[in-house]
């Protein structure tokens, strides 16, 4: 059996954009819930859509969204890539989603949170260990102080290892589906069947489930991460060289400017013993070469 990689747009969106169940567990497993009452329940989608107030903008375009009974909602996006900018699209898409459901009419403390979970295939934050970040409106002197409303999450996938493979946790669980199936697979461990939720997001990743036209398109959308990648790694690689060379000529520049300083201090210093030698007054050897009395005596 051969099983295609749920982080593609194809199969991401097929299996948590069209199961309430699996967003519904997905979300419970990896959102900061504290406890079960914070939990979801029930789950309806809305349109990934985000328009923006101005029509000459481009309309946003998320993974999936969804809404709970309470009316909390929920922004969940795969992302392959990572850029700075794509933390500012995260901002931008939440901050829509929230400050939309007013009407004008409605009060402000009808008002329900936003979570943004993103879920990233590249490292972002190298000099941090952990792979889970939760980001919120926080009170800088005093953190437990807090605005409610919009939260953020973003998982580094590549950093993600599981302590144990005999982990049961559902976190651990569709964490070890997103990084360790792909299109290479050809047996999936039990610990992930052994749970109905993985067993049926992982039977939707069975090729035979898809069309023709659909495997294309899965062609097509890694062909072109591959090329992105390129184009990325190219330009990283270009900046370096030019940053090289750059220093080299920077470094070029201040050594000449080192040298030159260096060498009218030697004719200073040589002029002074001269001058000292000679039995000047130490006053007129500073006002003469610019060394200090204890340079100057040091000689």
């Amino acid at each position: 059996m051969r099983y295609l990689d749920p982080k593609a747009d194809l199969t991401f969106k097929k299996v948590f954009g069209e199961h309430p169940d699996l967003i519904k567990s997905l979300l419970n497993a990896l959102l900061p819930f504290e406890t079960p009452e914070e939990e979801i329940n029930e789950i309806e989608y809305l349109t990934p859509e985000l328009a923006p107030e101005t029509p000459l903008k481009k309309n946003s375009i998320v993974d999936v969204r969804c809404r709970d009974k309470r009316g909390r909602q929920f922004i969940v996006e795969m992302q392959m890539l990572w850029s700075s900018a794509f933390m500012q699209r995260v901002l931008f898409n939440a901050s829509k989603a929230y400050v939309r459901q007013l009407d004008g009419k409605e009060k402000y403390e009808l008002l329900q949170p936003v979570y943004s979970l993103s879920l990233v295939n590249e490292v972002f934050a190298p000099d941090i260990e952990d792979f889970y970040h939760d980001y919120r409106i926080v009170q800088i002197q005093h953190t437990d102080r807090i605005i409610e409303g919009l939260r953020f999450i973003f998982v580094e996938l590549p950093k993600f290892t599981p302590h144990t493979y005999s982990e049961k946790k559902m976190y651990v669980l569709w964490l070890r589906y997103l990084t360790e199936i792909n299109g290479k697979t050809r047996e999936i461990p039990q610990e992930l069947l052994d749970n109905p939720e993985i067993k049926k997001a992982v039977t939707l990743l069975e090729e035979s489930a898809f069309s023709d036209a659909q495997l294309l398109g899965y062609d097509d959308f890694w062909d072109a991460v591959r090329v992105e990648q390129t184009l990325v790694s190219d330009a990283l690689q270009k900046g370096k060289q030019e940053g090289i060379q750059e220093g080299m000529k920077q470094g070029m520049k201040q050594g000449i400017q080192e040298g030159m300083k260096q060498g009218e201090r030697n004719k200073e210093v040589q002029i002074a013993k001269k001058l000292k030698a000679m039995g000047m007054e130490t006053t007129l050897i500073i006002q003469a070469t610019g060394l200090t009395a204890d340079e100057i005596a040091a000689l």
